[in-house]
């Protein structure tokens, strides 16, 4: 994975379900991590392994709301080389899903 995030970078995070009460339009978006057409938007982190937010694969249609690992996120390669990368501090702003046009099903 490029630009892994920092540890203070995921502290900043919410803890899993200490959002629950925002709607998810509201909800603030953390980091992004993205490869090809597929990006993954993060609300919350369990502090370990375990985000919530916003997963588009490739196709809006089918893009939703849930939970997904880290340590995956971490694994995915294609073609054995190119990596899933992070934006960086300096090039993602914290800001509300509904301000981020890629978020669909608010």
């Amino acid at each position: 994975m490029w630009n892994i995030p920092s540890k203070d970078r995921l502290a900043n995070i919410p803890k899993l379900y200490e959002t629950e009460s925002i709607l998810c339009k509201d909800k603030l978006i953390y980091l992004h991590f993205f490869i090809g057409a597929c990006d993954w938007y993060v609300a919350e982190y369990d502090g370990e392994e375990l985000f919530f937010g916003y997963a588009n694969l490739g196709d809006p249609q089918y893009a939703e709301w849930g939970y997904f690992s880290f340590e995956e996120l971490k694994e995915i390669k294609i073609n054995g080389w190119l990596e899933i990368d992070c934006e960086t501090e300096e090039s993602w702003t914290v800001r509300k899903a509904s301000e981020i046009k890629e978020i669909k099903n608010l």
